[in-house]
C-alpha cells in the first residue's frame, strides 16, 4: 500500500484541511499519515479561531512518521508561520522526501486569512523549490506573481513568473475566472492545459485541499505529473458534481462519490 504524509491544518467541520486530505487519500486506497500544523475552529460560514502547533512539535510528528513508515509522497497545506515553514523545509531535506505537492493555502473559501504576511515569502522561498508541484488558485497566484490574472493569457504569464522566481512546477487553477474550469500545468517550462466543465455548485469548501491530495496520491503511485493532475481533476469533478449540500455556507464536496 502506498503512503502519503499530510502536513496541514485541521478543519473542525471536516470539509477541508487534514480531514479532507485523509478522506481523499483513503478513497484512493492509500494510507494517510499526518503532521498537524494548526487547529482551527471553523465551519462552512467561516473561521472563528486558529491555534497554531509549535514548530518543534510539527518536527516531532514528522520525525515519528519518517523514522517508521516512510511516505511515498507528501502533501503540504496550511502552514501559518515562518518558523513552522522553515522547520518543515529542514525536515523534508533531512529525509530526502519525494513527491512533494504544496497547496499554498493563504485564504479560506469563505475569505478568512489563514497565513501571516511574513509566512508567505518563507513558504515560496523555502518550500516551493523542494516541491514537485505547487497548486495556487487565481487569488494565490496574484499574491505570488504580483499582478492581476484576468484571463488564460494572464494565467500563462503568472505560472511562468512563479515558476521562474521560485524554481518549481506550477498547476494554476482557473476556477476563479469566467468560462470553463481550465487549469494550467507548467512543468519544466512546458505548458499543458486541462479543460473541464464548470459545475455550478456553491458547495466547494476544501476543493484545493482535495485536489492537491489526489495529485499526491498519483505521484505516490508512480504516475507522471500530467497523469496525476488529470486523474485528480477527474476526481474533484465527480466530487463537485455529486452536489452534496451540508451547512449554512459554502459546504464540502462529496469525497466519497466514487467509493
Amino acid at each position: 500500500m502506498k503512503k502519503v504524509l499530510i502536513i496541514a491544518g485541521s478543519d473542525s467541520s471536516g470539509g477541508a484541511g487534514i480531514q479532507a486530505d485523509i478522506k481523499t487519500i483513503t478513497v484512493h486506497k492509500q494510507f494517510a499519515m499526518t503532521a498537524i500544523t494548526a487547529l482551527t475552529a471553523q465551519n462552512t460560514t467561516g473561521v472563528s479561531g486558529i491555534f497554531e502547533v509549535s514548530a518543534e512539535f510539527v518536527a516531532a510528528q514528522m520525525d515519528a512518521v519518517f523514522s517508521d513508515i516512510v511516505p511515498d509522497a507528501v502533501k503540504i497545506g496550511m502552514v501559518s508561520s515562518e518558523h513552522i515553514i522553515y522547520t518543515i523545509s529542514e525536515r523534508l531535506r533531512h529525509y530526502n522526501a519525494r513527491g512533494i505537492v504544496v497547496d499554498p493555502v493563504m485564504v479560506s473559501t469563505s475569505g478568512s486569512a489563514l497565513i501571516s504576511e511574513t509566512a508567505k515569502n518563507a513558504l515560496a522561498k523555502s518550500l516551493f523549490p523542494l516541491s514537485q508541484l505547487v497548486t495556487p488558485n487565481i487569488p494565490e497566484a496574484e499574491v505570488l506573481c504580483g499582478f492581476q490574472v484576468n484571463n488564460q493569457s494572464d494565467m500563462v504569464d503568472a505560472a511562468q513568473a512563479i515558476s521562474k522566481q521560485f524554481s518549481c512546477n506550477v498547476l494554476l487553477k482557473g476556477g476563479h475566472l469566467d468560462g470553463d474550469a481550465s487549469d494550467l500545468l507548467l512543468e519544466n517550462e512546458a505548458i499543458h492545459w486541462f479543460h473541464g466543465e464548470r459545475i455550478n455548485n456553491p458547495n466547494n469548501h476544501g476543493t484545493g485541499c482535495t485536489l492537491s491530495s489526489a495529485i499526491a496520491c498519483g505521484l505516490a503511485d508512480g504516475k507522471s505529473l500530467r497523469e496525476s493532475v488529470a486523474d485528480a481533476k477527474a476526481y474533484i469533478h465527480g466530487a463537485l458534481k455529486a452536489m452534496l449540500d451540508l451547512g449554512a455556507g459554502s459546504g464540502p464536496v462529496n469525497h466519497l462519490w466514487n467509493a
